[in-house]
């Protein structure tokens, strides 16, 4: 039987798919008014996305800024992500730094759940994924291809990977080039969903073509979806209120 995953007062894996939204803001006063916009908005999870932060480099001011989100929050979770130039973020660390970023924001006791990269390598992966539990804060493990959509079978093996690495939630997001690829996709979801996950998995297809996965997890197995507040985080994003009202009408039927 698939697990839910519990953070907060949120329980993703049951019933609707979460919705959750980024901040990008390049420093404290664009994060501070970007979270006084989102409290408007009917959210489940906030992303704080470390890579758009101008000084993100100087990990002695991490407390401190994450702090300054949490206390903005309130009661909302935070998920903590550094995505990498080569998975669609805005900068690049070597494997050291990200590992500094990553263990200092898991140490500060602010955050609810951490985003750690399954091609960072095995070792470093397993290693944060110790370290962010031992701490109490949840991993979902990612893959981003922005270029095109593996195989059914490889994007069930990365999952499947995330799973045998403990990742509380493994996600994957593909960018699909033709109606076909985002019908791999969404089978891939459904196998992985009903004969291997003992978790929730996260699973989207990016772009126009894309967009139904965002919308029909309930159907297929996603537990989780992206919204998109003032800027999209990813190509295919919607507004939250229409994503909510989506979700809703296919959740009631």
């Amino acid at each position: 039987m698939k697990k839910s995953v519990q953070v907060r007062n949120v329980i993703i894996g049951e019933g609707i798919p979460k919705i959750c939204v980024s901040l990008m803001g390049r420093n404290k006063t664009e994060l501070v008014q970007e979270i006084q916009y989102l409290k408007n908005l009917d959210i489940d999870i906030v992303e704080w996305r470390m890579d758009h932060y101008i000084s993100i480099e100087d990990t002695e001011n991490i407390n401190e800024i994450v702090g300054v989100i949490r206390r903005e929050l309130g009661e909302i979770p935070l998920l903590a992500t550094f995505r990498s130039k080569k998975e669609g973020g805005e900068k690049e660390l070597s494997n050291e730094a990200y590992e500094e970023l990553n263990q200092k924001v898991i140490m500060s006791g602010q955050v609810d759940l951490v985003d750690i990269e399954l091609f960072t390598g095995e070792e470093l992966a397993k290693k944060l994924v110790e370290i962010a539990h031992l701490y109490n804060v949840k991993v979902v493990m990612s893959n981003h291809d922005f270029k095109k959509t593996p195989s059914k079978e490889e994007i069930i093996k990365r999952l499947c990977k995330m799973q045998e690495l403990d990742a509380d939630l493994p996600k994957i997001a593909v960018m699909p080039q033709t109606t076909e690829d985002t019908l791999c996709l969404l089978t891939a979801t459904n196998e992985m969903t009903t004969k291997y996950a003992n978790r929730p998995i996260i699973t989207m297809a990016m772009g126009k073509l894309g967009l139904v996965s965002r919308l029909s997890g309930e159907i297929f197995g996603s537990a989780l979806t992206f919204g998109a507040a003032r800027i999209a985080s990813a190509p295919g994003q919607i507004a939250v209120s229409e994503l909510k009202q989506i979700l809703n009408i296919i959740h009631s039927k």
